[in-house]
């Protein structure tokens, strides 16, 4: 699922920082907008957007997350909403539920581990690309 790469150049010390800040940036959002699955991703996008002309490295790697909060955006808030149409409505909890619930969770417990890991690999300058997300950066963030 994860990937080490070296990079063309050892990026500077701020150029880690600010790229394992991208990262951090989800996680800290988690904190304060958690019942709100969009949190994340306006939290996400606001740092890409303050850094989209910094180094090739810290775009990178602000891409790579925002395009994994992307993905997350849609798992959260369908779980969302079909959690709030099971609390407002005759809806009942069904096994499907369940299962989707489930699912979600290990797929966000998987993606805070790999947040977690991958902001402190960029914090040290390891290039860390993620299966599938990684392959829709190179396509989206140009050199």
């Amino acid at each position: 699922m994860i990937e080490l790469n070296t990079f063309a150049y050892t990026p500077e010390e701020h150029e880690a920082e600010k790229a394992s800040n991208s990262y951090l940036m989800s996680l800290v959002a988690i904190i304060a907008g958690l019942p709100l699955p969009i949190i994340n991703l306006i939290a996400t996008l606001v740092f890409y957007v303050g850094n989209r002309k910094s180094s090739y490295f810290v775009r990178w790697h602000c891409t790579q997350a925002l395009l994994s909060q992307v993905s997350m955006l849609f798992i959260n808030s369908y779980g969302f909403w079909w959690t709030v149409s099971i609390l407002f409505t005759e809806e009942k909890v069904t096994n499907n539920f369940i299962a989707y619930l489930i699912a979600a969770f290990v797929f966000n417990l998987a993606e805070f581990i790999a947040t977690i890991y991958t902001a402190i690999q960029t914090r040290k300058g390891i290039h860390v690309e993620w299966w599938f997300y990684s392959n829709l950066t190179h396509l989206v963030c140009k050199s």
